[in-house]
């Protein structure tokens, strides 16, 4: 089993910053690639911001040079600091994270997993 937990979310003013935090745990081989999305009300789900294993980085343009997204591999976490945020980035911020975990048996396999969720609110 694998689980991703997820903090660092609340209300915040506009212009202020918030730094989101994933940690991954459980049966996990290795990570392959982790990232941070978010769905606003009657929105889809979008990216926000993924990094790959060796630290390569893409970001929605509506948060580049505004979000930085980092990881430690050691800890299996992935951050996202967040600065000069504005009341459209309001949503629910998931973590996802591409991995390779194993059964029982120790075989390997990728799976995608998600986090639940954390809310970020910016008030004007």
């Amino acid at each position: 089993q694998v689980q991703l937990v997820e903090s660092g979310g609340g209300l915040v003013q506009a212009g202020g910053s918030l730094r989101l935090s994933c940690a991954a745990s459980g049966r996990i081989f290795s990570i392959r690639s982790m990232g941070w999305y978010r769905q606003a009300p009657g929105s889809q789900r979008e990216l926000v911001a993924g990094i790959t294993a060796a630290g390569r980085t893409n970001y929605a343009d509506s948060v580049k040079g505004r979000f930085t997204i980092s990881r430690d591999n050691a800890k299996n976490t992935v951050y996202l600091q967040m600065n000069s945020l504005k009341p459209e980035d309001t949503a629910v911020y998931y973590c996802n994270a591409d991995l390779i975990t194993t059964d029982a048996l120790n075989r390997p396999w990728t799976d995608d997993y998600w986090g639940q969720g954390t809310q970020v609110t910016v008030s004007s």
